[in-house]
C-alpha cells in the first residue's frame, strides 16, 4: 500500500545553504533529523547512516530493562502518590530482582506468576497482593504513557486471595496492661505512643494522620481536627469527642501535637505492647475498635464521613459489634 496515502512521509534531502555548507535532512517513521556538513558526500553518508539506524532500531520496550522502568516510576510517579516512601522502597527492591534484568517487552504472565509464587514463600499473601498492585501500576504507565508495551503482562495473572478482615478488639485488661507498660509521664515518648493509641480509639484516625496532626489544624472549641491530606488523597474533618480533646490537651506543648514521628511510633508501640504481654495487637487495631464503638453512637453516613470511607460497605471491614451488643441496643 502507498505509504503517502496513509499520511506517512519518508523523506531525505541534501541541499546547499547560503553559507556554502551542505545540509542533510531526513524524515523516517515519524523521526526528523537534520545536520550540516562542509562536504556534500559527508551529508549523504550521514543521512544514509541515520536512516539505517532508524529503520533497524528496536522498539523501546525491547531495549528498556524492567529495572529501569521501576526506577523511572519511582522518580517520576511515586512522588505524586500518598504512599511515596513505601513505593520507592519496594521499587528499589524490585529493581534488584532477577526478573528486573529482562526487557520490559519480554516480560510474560508466566514470569510474573513465578515471581508471585516466590514472594508468597517470603511474605504474607496480603503483602504480595499489594506489591502486585504496585507492579501493575508500573506496567500500566509503561503502556499508556511511555509506549514501551502494548499489553500489560499483569492482566492474566491471578492475585493472591485477600485474607479475612481482622476482627481484633481490645479487651479492658489489655488497656490496663498497656497503660502500665507505657507509664503516665507524657514527657516520655513511650507514654505518648500509648496516648496516641488512646486518641486513635477515640477518633478512628490512622497512625500517620495522628503523628502529623498540628495545633493549627485543631479547633478545641468546635472540637474538630482538620486533616488536609488523607490516605485517599482528600481532606477530612474529624469530630473530636470530649475525651479526645482531653487527651491532646494533657500532652506537653509540641508541634506536631504528639511530638513523635511515624517511625518512632511504630518502634515505641511494639516495645510497650510486648512489655505489656499483649499479643496479636497492632496500632491499626485501634481504628477497628474506634469504628465499632462509633457505630453505636452515630448514623452510618456520619460514620463514613468521620473515617473517610466513600464506600459504606468498606466499614464492614472494621465494624465488629457482637450480637449481644446489638441485642442490648434493641432493648
Amino acid at each position: 500500500m502507498n505509504r503517502e496515502k496513509l499520511g506517512v512521509r519518508n523523506l531525505s534531502s541534501i541541499r546547499k545553504l547560503k553559507s556554502g555548507k551542505w545540509q542533510a535532512q531526513i524524515a523516517r517513521n515519524g523521526i526528523r533529523k537534520s545536520k550540516s556538513f562542509t562536504a556534500k558526500q559527508e551529508a549523504k553518508d550521514w543521512a544514509a547512516r541515520e536512516e539505517h539506524l532508524i529503520l533497524n532500531a528496536k522498539p523501546a520496550g525491547e531495549t528498556t530493562l524492567l529495572s529501569d522502568a521501576f526506577i523511572k516510576y519511582a522518580n517520576e510517579v511515586s512522588p505524586t502518590r500518598r504512599g511515596e516512601r513505601w513505593e520507592i522502597i519496594r521499587l528499589r527492591k524490585f529493581s534488584r530482582d532477577e526478573l528486573a534484568k529482562k526487557p520490559v517487552a519480554s516480560i510474560t504472565a508466566k514470569d510474573i506468576a513465578e515471581w508471585r509464587d516466590k514472594r508468597l514463600k517470603e511474605i504474607a499473601p496480603a503483602s504480595v497482593r499489594r506489591e502486585m498492585e504496585l507492579m501493575s501500576a508500573v506496567f500500566t504507565v509503561a503502556r499508556t504513557e511511555w509506549g514501551l508495551i502494548g499489553v500489560s503482562p499483569m492482566v492474566d495473572v491471578r492475585r493472591p486471595k485477600t485474607p479475612p478482615a481482622r476482627k481484633r478488639r481490645v479487651a479492658p485488661a489489655e488497656f490496663e496492661a498497656l497503660a502500665l507498660s507505657a507509664g503516665n509521664d507524657l514527657n516520655n515518648t513511650t507514654a505518648r505512643a500509648y496516648h496516641a493509641f488512646l486518641f486513635a480509639v477515640e477518633t478512628a484516625m490512622r497512625a500517620g494522620e495522628i503523628v502529623g496532626l498540628t495545633w493549627d489544624a485543631i479547633d478545641t472549641k468546635t472540637r474538630v481536627a482538620h486533616l488536609p491530606i488523607t490516605k485517599n488523597g482528600l481532606p477530612r474533618d474529624v469530630p473530636l469527642s470530649t475525651e479526645a480533646v482531653r487527651l491532646i490537651e494533657a500532652l506537653p506543648m509540641s508541634d506536631p501535637v504528639f511530638g513523635i514521628t511515624s517511625r518512632q511510633l511504630d518502634v515505641l508501640w511494639r516495645k510497650l505492647r510486648d512489655r505489656a504481654g499483649v499479643t496479636g495487637l497492632t496500632f491499626h487495631d485501634a481504628r477497628h475498635e474506634a469504628i465499632t464503638r462509633l457505630a453505636q453512637r452515630v448514623e452510618v453516613l456520619d460514620l463514613a464521613r468521620i473515617v473517610g470511607h466513600k464506600n459504606i460497605s468498606q466499614l464492614m471491614t472494621y465494624y465488629d459489634a457482637t450480637a449481644g451488643e446489638i441485642a442490648e441496643r434493641l432493648g
